[in-house]
């Protein structure tokens, strides 16, 4: 096997809870993933020469930077390494997912990268191991391994299967001039501490005491009930309030899906895309004539059995 052609697929949460900050500096999430069927592509190449070589289309600012910044990259190394395999390989990706715009683009090329090299190398990894170098990775990475619909939680890296539901039909709006970066957006939600002190008969912790208990179990709620998961009414995002507060513009976005046929709307991840979920791609067309400026992807969700199907029998020569 000299080629393999993957897809790497994009994603957007369902429901994203930030239950307060941990000691380690992270955030301790409550998410729910859903992948969707906008993707970019992966081809791996063996060559004869020794190393990882990496090209980059359809994003220029990506294809500018050191090729070390990036995840695919990084993920090919070190699997390579993991697996001692003799040889180079050459990685092209063509970007459609567009950037920093919390649609998980990164990491899903990361876990594609790894899926990847290990059916072009036809070396095996164990579920385990495989799970742990994709967290190493970044904290989407795992979800992307397996896709569907998943509940995440911790810093989002561990990962539980969930029901699938009904396909959604999607318009994802990518606003052109607005970047929102992550650690920027965690700082503005100004999370309180998980824990407090509670004295040496605790260890000195103790969880906080706060409305947010009421908030977990709304949220096992909506995870434990396939019927009503991905309803009107079921989609929320906390980074939503801080986010909109400095970038009005998202607000609007939000406001126009709904005005033209968007059953829910949300932003996506911690931003700066908002999708709204339409009874139809007819009517997510419809829509997105109201975007000009902007970049507009009509897409749908997508099931774990559609998702594995399509990673697994990726392409080969």
């Amino acid at each position: 096997m000299n080629e393999v052609r993957i897809p790497a697929f994009a994603k957007i949460n369902v429901r994203l809870d930030v239950l307060g900050r941990r000691p380690d500096g992270f955030h301790e999430l409550r998410t729910i993933f859903q992948a969707v069927s906008l993707h970019d592509d992966l081809i791996l190449r063996r060559t004869r020469g020794p190393g990882v070589t990496l090209q980059v289309e359809g994003d220029a600012a990506l294809s500018r930077e050191p090729v070390e910044k990036n995840l695919v990259y990084r993920a090919v190394r070190l699997l390579r390494r993991a697996l001692r395999v003799p040889g180079g390989v050459a990685v092209t990706l063509r970007k459609k997912i567009p950037a920093g715009r919390g649609l998980g683009g990164g990491s899903s090329d990361a876990a594609a990268a790894l899926l990847g090299y290990l059916r072009l190398s036809g070396k095996t990894l164990g579920a385990g191991p495989l799970m742990e170098l994709a967290a190493s990775l970044g904290a989407d990475v795992p979800f992307f391994l397996s896709g569907g619909r998943a509940l995440g939680i911790g810093k989002g890296d561990e990962i539980y299967p969930l029901p699938d539901v009904a396909t959604r039909h999607l318009l994802v709006v990518s606003p052109r001039e607005i970047h929102v970066p992550t650690p920027e957006a965690y700082t503005w939600l100004a999370a309180r501490p998980l824990y407090r002190s509670a004295g040496p008969a605790n260890g000195g912790l103790a969880l906080t005491k706060a409305p947010k208990a009421s908030k977990i179990w709304e949220f096992c709620a909506l995870t434990w009930s396939a019927q009503v998961a991905g309803s009107s009414g079921d989609f929320a995002n906390d980074f939503e309030g801080p986010v909109f507060l400095r970038h009005p513009r998202l607000r609007q976005i939000k406001r126009v899906l709904l005005e033209n046929g968007a059953l829910e709307a949300s932003l996506a991840g911690s931003g700066s895309a908002v999708f709204g979920v339409f009874p139809s791609p007819a009517t997510a067309r419809r829509a997105a004539v109201r975007f000009p400026h902007d970049q507009t992807f009509v897409c749908e969700t997508i099931s774990r059995r559609r998702y594995l199907r399509a990673v697994s029998g990726a392409r080969v020569r």
